[in-house]
């Protein structure tokens, strides 16, 4: 049986979000969360991590649909001119990147005042990851990679899914299940960086293609076919409520769909559920090496 990270992006998003994460937490079921360091309820976030030194906590960098840290000046590459938030589509943010618009500096610059911005407020930040897997590009992997060493974090999530879980993600859409196995063939490059840049991380990501459909029966699916390794299974629970409905998000009935279905890993014995911390002796070691 595989070693589990159980993590809840978006902590920080809104009181009903943090709410369900801390809650899944004292219930053996969350390990980890990805905080949002520029968000509706980061404040209470940031209060609620400090106050749980057991839920691992990642820096969930966002350079897209969100409000960025650093003065829009400082960062044009990254923000729409007319507003100076970050762009809200993921395809105008890619078009960018891919025609040479996107400045790597902007984006390690950023990144690193993200991070800042929570471990200056006591967050001990055990991981990064990117809104919306943004760092599955190489082009944004190098710049928040950097940005992580400088602050001394050493793990990263490793956003692809593998195609024994595609397979078992039996809620997800076809349309979904295509668009996340398409980029599989990033995967090999993806971890030759990570091993250049002596950075841990899992075997792989599960319930990606399963991002707004997870339930119990896809989670029961994914879990009973874990395979030996480490793994991190994406989830984002929630309380749909009026908060939630003041943010611009795909994610409303899936977050309480989530939160309910994650009781499932209660059912599969012997799986070790740990979080990105336990990761990071690894990656010290080859940065020492």
């Amino acid at each position: 049986m595989g070693r589990l990270i159980v993590n809840a992006d978006d902590f920080g998003l809104t009181p009903g979000v943090n709410r369900a994460i801390v809650e899944l937490h004292a219930a053996g079921l969350v390990t980890s969360t990805s905080l949002m360091a520029r968000a509706g309820a980061t404040d209470e976030a940031i209060e609620l991590a400090r106050a749980t030194p057991s839920l691992g906590v990642g820096c969930h960098i966002v350079l897209v649909d969100g409000e960025p840290v650093l003065p829009p000046e400082e960062i044009p590459s990254l923000v729409d001119a007319r507003t100076g938030q970050f762009l809200h589509s993921l395809t105008a943010f890619l078009v960018r990147l891919f025609t040479g618009r996107i400045r790597a500096e902007e984006i390690e610059a950023e990144a690193a005042a993200q991070i800042a911005h929570l471990q200056g407020r006591g967050v001990r930040l055990t991981h990064i990851d990117t809104h919306k897997h943004l760092h599955i590009f190489s082009a944004v992997l190098r710049p928040v990679l950097s940005a992580a060493r400088a602050a001394g974090i050493r793990a990263v999530r490793h956003p692809f899914e593998p195609e024994w879980a595609l397979r078992a993600a039996i809620g997800a859409s076809l349309a979904r299940v295509v668009q996340v196995a398409a980029l599989g063939p990033l995967a090999p490059r993806s971890q030759r960086i990570l091993a250049q840049e002596g950075f841990a991380s899992t075997d792989g990501t599960i319930a990606m293609a399963g991002t707004g459909s997870l339930d119990a029966a896809t989670l029961r699916s994914l879990l009973r076919q874990l395979p030996a390794g480490t793994w991190e299974l994406v989830t984002h629970p929630g309380y749909n409520d009026a908060d939630l409905e003041h943010v611009r998000t795909r994610l409303r009935a899936s977050r309480d769909r989530e939160r309910v279905a994650l009781a499932a890993i209660r059912e599969v014995p012997g799986m070790e559920l740990i979080s990105f911390a336990a990761l990071a002796p690894k990656a010290a070691q080859a940065a020492d090496d």
